[in-house]
């Protein structure tokens, strides 16, 4: 495995512009496959909706990407970063993909349906560690932050928005206060409900595989599709859209039993506004017809009407917001 310190000014400049907030650090159960070889991004343009061929390409290239595998029908099966660990075009591609534990198995045996006579290697990557790393509400001194992360793999802005912070990769058992200083270890469900606060699906209770398609769950908005690298498996255009990804809050007192994934979300009048997805406490996300998110909405649940709110985030482009 390549070791690389990642030097991050970025990181500083984004917690300077903070000053009164600590950097929360939260634990990731998602899984990491390495894809390493002189045709990892060749092979893995074929099966992706971003252009991977970025990861490889000369001077600036990104970091990190965000990326669809799809099925042939258009719809989504796994939802992943990718993170390129190779510091130059003279050295032999090496790409981390990060997507939910949960597939990580069938997730390698799709790579692998593919493969056929590339020459790349595949294989999970137990010894490392996944954080995410978002403002905290807690007093620090952004100064501290190091002038670089020796302990840590890498270290990016996330690819899918800027209010989702930081991705951070470091060997497992790694001290985060040796890499962000000051930082504090924070419990994952608050990272669950900062991204559900922002409508940003990740995993497979968010996006049902087969379920759902790519540009109704905002992977145009979070960076995760180019339109001109032409075709891959499950390319399909889609006209007007009529349902997106939203957030969503329940007023308080919350029901006693906890809403169902897929529950149907109806207007005060009865219509289908769409279904409710995953969640966590008040928040969630759902997938709702967009004339209907500036109206009453709720859930029948046990014969009980749970009320719900949309919202439509602040960070997407302000056409989609209109």
């Amino acid at each position: 495995m390549l070791v690389r310190a990642i030097t991050a000014p970025g990181l500083r400049r984004w917690c300077r512009g903070r000053r009164g907030t600590a950097a929360a650090c939260f634990p990731l159960g998602r899984a990491l496959l390495g894809v390493r070889g002189a045709d990892a991004a060749m092979f893995l343009q074929g099966l992706l909706t971003n252009d991977v061929t970025q990861l490889v390409a000369a001077g600036d290239a990104p970091p990190a990407l965000y990326a669809h595998a799809l099925n042939v029908q258009g719809r989504c099966l796994y939802d992943v970063i990718l993170y390129r660990l190779h510091g130059s075009t003279a050295e032999e591609p090496h790409i981390l993909l990060e997507c939910d534990s949960s597939v990580l198995d069938s997730i390698q045996k799709h790579l692998k349906l593919y493969k056929i006579r590339r020459k790349v290697t595949i294989a999970p990557c137990p010894d490392l560690s996944l954080w995410a790393v978002i403002p905290g509400e807690q007093p620090g001194d952004a100064s501290s932050l190091p002038k670089c992360a020796d302990p840590a793999l890498l270290l990016t802005p996330d690819p899918r928005a800027e209010v989702m912070g930081w991705r951070l990769i470091a060997k497992k058992g790694a001290n985060l206060s040796e890499i962000i200083p000051g930082s504090q270890v924070g419990d994952v469900q608050d990272y669950h409900r900062h991204r559900y606060k922002q409508g940003i699906p990740e995993g497979v209770k968010d996006l049902p595989p087969g379920v759902a398609l790519p540009l109704e769950s905002n992977l145009a908005f979070m960076n995760g599709i180019s339109f001109t690298k032409g075709c891959y498996i499950g390319t399909h255009h889609m006209g007007v859209i009529r349902k997106r990804l939203l957030p969503v809050s329940f007023p308080e007192p919350l029901p006693a039993a906890a809403i169902p994934e897929g529950a149907e979300i109806l207007t005060e009048s009865g219509k289908r506004a769409g279904k409710f997805r995953a969640g966590g406490g008040e928040l969630g996300i759902a997938l709702l017809r967009l004339a209907h998110v500036n109206e009453p909405l709720c859930i029948n649940l046990g014969g009980d009407r749970v009320k719900l709110k949309a919202a439509t985030p602040q960070w997407w482009p302000k056409a989609a917001a209109k």
